[in-house]
């Protein structure tokens, strides 16, 4: 599916613009997958791909059974 590719990769930058403009705060809580889903009009296996991405950028990270969550920036790296 070339469009997955590029709506993951949109979405991930979307989210990414937002956690670096303060929009998203450190600590607070994304949308659920299905709602981030619904909101970008794509399949829930994208969402999958976007949150992994943005973990593997250490900008989110996720708590089993509470959501996924903005991370602290690291300290030292300012």
């Amino acid at each position: 599916m070339p469009t997955e590719r590029v709506d993951y990769r949109r979405i991930a930058n979307e989210i990414t613009s937002k956690i670096k403009s303060g929009e998203l705060a450190p600590g607070e809580k994304l949308p659920s997958t299905r709602q981030l889903a619904e909101q970008h009009g794509v399949h829930i296996s994208t969402i999958h791909r976007v949150m992994s991405l943005l973990k593997d950028r250490e900008l989110v990270e996720g708590h089993p059974g509470k959501g996924v969550y903005v991370a602290e920036p690291e300290r030292g790296f300012e």
